[in-house]
């Protein structure tokens, strides 16, 4: 099992990275998951991502306390909401998939804004 946990950590660092980069993907998501990956199979790589200096502090935050910097949620609200409106404008889909993407959103909105918050600062 280790070496799944490696591989899909390793996974998940290329997946975040691109994330960063790329609008309306979640890096942070991804990079998460890479270290709980990287806890079950490297502490050597579960290291270097929370003390690594531009992704640590947020991954170090997300795991002491569950939290979230206030942009990262005012981001992936603001993400959310136009990536509804593009399936909306694009799919033209039918009113009951609409309010199930919709009530998916929503959802995730709402446990993104209840996560606690912390200071903005170095963060993904």
């Amino acid at each position: 099992m280790r070496i799944i946990y490696f591989s899909l950590g390793w996974v998940m660092v290329a997946l975040g990275v691109i994330g960063l980069v790329m609008p309306l993907m979640p890096g942070a998501v991804f990079l998460i998951v890479a270290v709980a990956c990287f806890a079950r199979s490297s502490p050597r790589f579960e290291t270097w991502l929370l003390d690594h200096p531009k992704l640590g502090k947020p991954l170090r935050d997300w795991r002491a306390a569950g939290a979230i910097p206030r942009s990262a949620k005012a981001m992936a609200c603001a993400g959310m909401t136009i990536g509804f409106l593009v399936f909306w404008y694009s799919v033209e889909p039918s009113l009951p998939l609409a309010v199930a993407v919709a009530v998916m959103f929503l959802a995730c909105a709402v446990y993104v804004v209840s996560r606690p918050a912390m200071a903005d600062g170095n963060g993904i």
